[in-house]
């Protein structure tokens, strides 16, 4: 195979799967590494891929700290699938932990009047759109607020997580990388989104398919953490084995 017919065959393999690894090159083209990649240098030098680690993705990897409002608008009808079916793993009686996020809001914004419902947040958006509902208690973190986000962050949001424990934390991050693993913008963030993990007996993440192969700055922590992870039909069937090999649940919406 001629290197032209190489950059073709790796292309339509990014454009089909989203990204590329170095290793599957080299077992599929019978090339070393250092001409598996000295072909994705090649292309990303042309504009075509973007070089992460091991490999290469057809997005740039790495994300924006974008104001919520701004955000909201983005993949608007996706966020509300994914927080409509979120909301019907939610019972009454429950006490659930709700991050900060767009696609998170979405899932405030399909909870229905609940009997006995407590929900701890983070998110001011949240906080004020669940307190419409009688039936729901709302338990609004304070600390350091954050404009972009319209949530707090800070060591005294993270201490009063001490006294709780909830059956549910839904997550929503910037980033999804099956190298690094979850991310967002904000390092304070991602480490109150640590201890929410920590409080709570199960982790489901909400995020549409953009997300996928790209890094916020923060790490929040890696798949032995999340158990389940609800997104769009966007994500490719390479990132959803990849996910499910981890043990976590994948719902496509």
């Amino acid at each position: 195979m001629t290197t032209v017919e190489r950059h073709k065959y790796i292309l339509e393999k990014i454009q089909l799967e989203g990204q590329i690894k170095v290793q599957f090159i080299c077992e599929h083209l019978d090339v070393s590494p250092v001409t598996a990649r000295k072909d994705l240098k090649f292309l990303e030098e042309k504009g075509l891929v973007f070089r992460v680690h091991g490999g290469a993705t057809l997005t740039n990897p790495y994300t924006i700290d974008k104001h919520v409002n701004e955000k909201e608008k983005i993949h608007y009808d996706e966020k509300t699938r994914i927080g409509a079916a979120a909301a019907k793993l939610i019972s009454s009686n429950d006490s659930i932990l709700i991050g900060s996020g767009t696609t998170v809001l979405a899932l405030a914004k399909n909870i229905g009047p609940s009997e006995n419902l407590t929900v701890i947040t983070s998110a001011l958006n949240v906080a004020l759109e669940l307190n419409k509902h009688i039936g729901i208690e709302v338990i609004q973190l304070g600390g350091v607020l954050r404009k972009s986000s319209s949530s707090v962050t800070g060591l005294y949001a993270e201490s009063i997580l001490k006294d709780f424990s909830c059956s549910k934390f839904y997550l929503g991050v910037d980033g999804i990388d099956l190298d690094f693993g979850l991310t967002t913008a904000n390092v304070m963030e991602a480490h109150l989104n640590r201890e929410m993990i920590r409080v709570s007996q199960k982790t489901i993440v909400l995020a549409d398919s953009t997300k996928f192969s790209k890094r916020g700055f923060g790490r929040i922590c890696g798949f032995d953490h999340i158990d389940e992870i609800i997104t769009d039909q966007g994500i490719s069937k390479f990132t959803q084995n990849a996910l499910e090999e981890y043990g976590i649940k994948v719902t496509v919406v």
